[in-house]
C-alpha cells in the first residue's frame, strides 16, 4: 500500500473510533503547536489574521479552526481528507461564523481555490509527501503569506529525524485501542528548510520543543516560513543548504540603512548578523532591487526613495 493510502486509512479508522466515543476536544484558549499545553508560542506566529483567509491543513475535529475564528477574527477553511474526521468537525461545530469545513485532498482543493492569506498545519503535513504538498501550498498562498508547520522531530523511542526525503513507519496511539501504523515524513530541520526553499518559501525560524517531562524523548519542531513573491525569471543565489551548489551566476544587492539608533541588521536563525539584500531579478534596476529586498526582509515597506539609494561606481 502506498504511504499516503496507508495514512488515509489510519486517519479514517482514528476518526471512526473517536466518533464512536463521541469525543470532541474542547476549543482551546490559545493555539498550541505541540501536544503539550503551554509549550511554545500561540497564534501570534501567524501575524494579524483578523478578517484574513486562513487555511487549517488537516483540521481534524475543527477545534483549532473555531478558536482562530472566534478569538482572532479569522476566516478559516478547515481542510480534512478523512470523512470521519470531517464528520467530527461539522457535527460538533455547525454554522460557526468565520469557519468552513471542507472534506478533500488539500493539494487538489488548492488547485481550484482562491489563494489564502495564511496557512498552518499542526502535526499533519508530515503525512503528505512534501514534493506534492509544498508546490500546492506555494500556488495556494498569496505572496508574503505565512506558513506555520509543526512536525514530529524525535519519537517516543528516541528516533530522531531522517536526512532523506522518505517516509517511515510511525504509530498513532489512542487509549487502549490497537496502534495504527502510518507512514510519516519525519525530516531533519535542515531538510525541511531545503525543501521549503526549493518550493518558493523563506524559512524565518525553526524551533525545537522537547517534552516537558525530561525523561521523555519526544521532541516537536515548529517551522515558521513565508511564501516568497513570484520570481520565475530570477537567477537566485543559492539558499543555505547542505547540498552542493549548482553552477550559476547572480548579481546581488545589499541595503545599508543608518539611523540615530545605528545600522539595520537581521539575525539569521543560525545566529549570524546580516545586511538585508538578495539577488537582482531579470529586468530590475539595482535601486528597485534593494528597495524590494529591504521591504521583504525587514517588513519596513518602501521606506527608501530611489534617489536616496547609492551604489558604487563601476
Amino acid at each position: 500500500m502506498a504511504a499516503e493510502d496507508t495514512n488515509t486509512r489510519a486517519w479514517q479508522i482514528y476518526g471512526q473510533r473517536q466518533l464512536a466515543r463521541a469525543y470532541i476536544p474542547p476549543i482551546p484558549d490559545r493555539l498550541g503547536w505541540t501536544p503539550w499545553e503551554g509549550i511554545g508560542p500561540g497564534a501570534e506566529v501567524l501575524g494579524d489574521v483578523t478578517g484574513r483567509r486562513v487555511l487549517d491543513i488537516g483540521s481534524g475535529a475543527g477545534h483549532h479552526a473555531v478558536h482562530l475564528a472566534q478569538a482572532h477574527g479569522a476566516c478559516v477553511t478547515g481542510i480534512e481528507l478523512s470523512p470521519a474526521q470531517h464528520e467530527r468537525a461539522v457535527s460538533a461545530h455547525p454554522d460557526v461564523d468565520g469557519v468552513e469545513f471542507v472534506q478533500a485532498d488539500v493539494t487538489e482543493y488548492l488547485a481550484g481555490a482562491e489563494p489564502f492569506d495564511a496557512a498552518y498545519a499542526i502535526g499533519t503535513l508530515a503525512f503528505i509527501d512534501p514534493h506534492r504538498s509544498l508546490p500546492a501550498l506555494r500556488d495556494g498562498l498569496c505572496p508574503g503569506a505565512p506558513l506555520i508547520l509543526s512536525f514530529l522531530h524525535t519519537d517516543l523511542h528516541g528516533r530522531g529525524p531522517s536526512t532523506e526525503v522518505a517516509p517511515r513507519e510511525q504509530m498513532i496511539l489512542l487509549r487502549d485501542d490497537p496502534p495504527l501504523p502510518t507512514q510519516m515524513w519525519v525530516l531533519a530541520p535542515q531538510l525541511w528548510e531545503d525543501l521549503l526553499t526549493e518550493y518558493g518559501f523563506r524559512v524565518e525560524a525553526i524551533d525545537l520543543f522537547p517534552h516537558p517531562d525530561e525523561s521523555a524523548s519526544v521532541i516537536q519542531q515548529l517551522i515558521r516560513a513565508r511564501r516568497l513573491t513570484d520570481r520565475s525569471t530570477r537567477d537566485s543565489s543559492r539558499p543555505r543548504s547542505t547540498r552542493a551548489p549548482a553552477a550559476h551566476a547572480a548579481v546581488g544587492v545589499g541595503a545599508i540603512l543608518l539611523s540615530e539608533q545605528g545600522i539595520l541588521l537581521g539575525r539569521h536563525r543560525r545566529g549570524t548578523l546580516e545586511l538585508p539584500g538578495g539577488s537582482v531579478e531579470a529586468g530590475e534596476s539595482f535601486e528597485d532591487a534593494v528597495v524590494r529586498e529591504l521591504a521583504e526582509e525587514s517588513g519596513l515597506g518602501r521606506v527608501l526613495e530611489v534617489g536616496s539609494v547609492s551604489r558604487p561606481a563601476p
